[in-house]
């Protein structure tokens, strides 16, 4: 049998290695608050990279300032950032992996000074700052601030766009009964709830062909709120838009009682994969080879999508490869020591 983690998988245009995804993790390393690449992004990224991951998929990256999650997020609201996000792109290709960057905006669960903007003005829990209700001029500006960053990715040279659609952040405040309470054409159904990210797509793809994630919250763990059946529907809405994986998380929309355990979030990648034919990638306490490979052995996804598991160890994919009897080439300099 073949193993399937160090297949290649092409996606559109580009060609991945591998299956095994770094998953966007926020670093909150932008020291002087203005959005822009550090030294600490070049390293972090690169090295695993150089760890042989087949994509490097860059954090949560905000489309206006006060999009950020805090103050020391990566911007991409501004072509100032366009430079240091060329140079990312650029080392990580080096070490043969493509890049990709995810594309979003906090919403209420901004903690920044000064006003934050949802679709209802709802505060994420007691301690947290009551959001300003969008205008549906501010929907219209915030559609278009998502397109502009799109067009800076594509400038800074990355092969695959996500948009952040999940863990409670503003797509995700649109998407779920729980945090939109609008009554205009962005609220009550859940075709209207879907309006925004369907406009925000709509507008992505005017200025991007190449791959295009969504990443979703696959459910609330809250009664009322959103279960993967709903979203069986959305990511059916999202192909027919042309979106090509559904990057499948769960929770972190309002807070609520989640028990994990290994592969927990597995399930949902899987229906949505089935039901909607639509390839997905699997994230959540996936931390060996065995058990990367049991899901795509399965079916069960088309991606590994690693976050923790990456932190602990840049390296995870030479060690993965040994646990399942693989040979990976090893970085020229690393030859004689892999």
């Amino acid at each position: 049998m073949s193993v399937k983690l160090f297949e290649p998988y092409t996606i559109k245009n580009i060609t991945l290695k591998n299956r095994i995804v770094m998953s966007p993790m926020c670093m909150y390393s932008s020291e002087h608050e203005d959005g822009m690449v550090e030294s600490w992004h070049y390293t972090h990224y690169t090295s695993r990279a150089v760890g042989q991951a087949g994509l490097i998929m860059v954090e949560a990256t905000a489309v206006t300032p006060q999009g950020r999650i805090s103050p020391q997020d990566l911007g991409i609201w501004s072509d100032d950032h366009i430079n240091g996000l060329s140079k990312l792109t650029k080392m990580v290709k080096e070490h043969g992996a493509a890049a990709g960057i995810q594309i979003a905006h906090a919403g209420r669960k901004a903690v920044l000074e000064g006003e934050i903007i949802a679709p209802s003005p709802l505060p994420f829990d007691e301690t947290m700052k009551t959001p300003k209700e969008m205008s549906v001029i501010e929907i219209k500006e915030t559609i278009e601030a998502f397109k502009q960053a799109v067009r800076r990715a594509k400038e800074a040279g990355f092969d695959i766009i996500e948009l952040h659609g999940a863990h409670g952040y503003l797509i995700n405040e649109f998407l779920s009964p729980l945090t939109n309470k609008r009554v205009d054409e962005y609220g009550g159904s859940r075709e209207n709830r879907y309006r925004f990210l369907r406009e925000i797509i709509e507008q992505v793809k005017s200025v991007w062909n190449g791959p295009l994630f969504v990443r979703i919250s696959a459910k609330d763990y809250l009664e009322d709120g959103l279960d993967v059946q709903d979203y069986v529907g959305m990511a059916t809405w999202m192909k027919e838009q042309g979106v090509d994986l559904i990057d499948v998380s769960s929770g972190a929309v309002a807070p609520a009682k989640i028990s994990p355990f290994p592969g927990y979030q597995v399930p949902f990648a899987d229906q949505i994969r089935k039901e909607a034919v639509i390839p997905t990638g699997a994230v959540g306490l996936i931390t060996t080879g065995i058990q990367a490979e049991e899901i795509l052995q399965n079916d069960r996804a088309d991606l590994i999508f690693l976050a923790r598991a990456l932190l602990r160890d840049p390296y995870w994919p030479r060690n993965a490869a040994k646990e399942l009897g693989f040979d990976i080439e090893a970085p020229e300099q690393y030859n004689r020591g892999w």
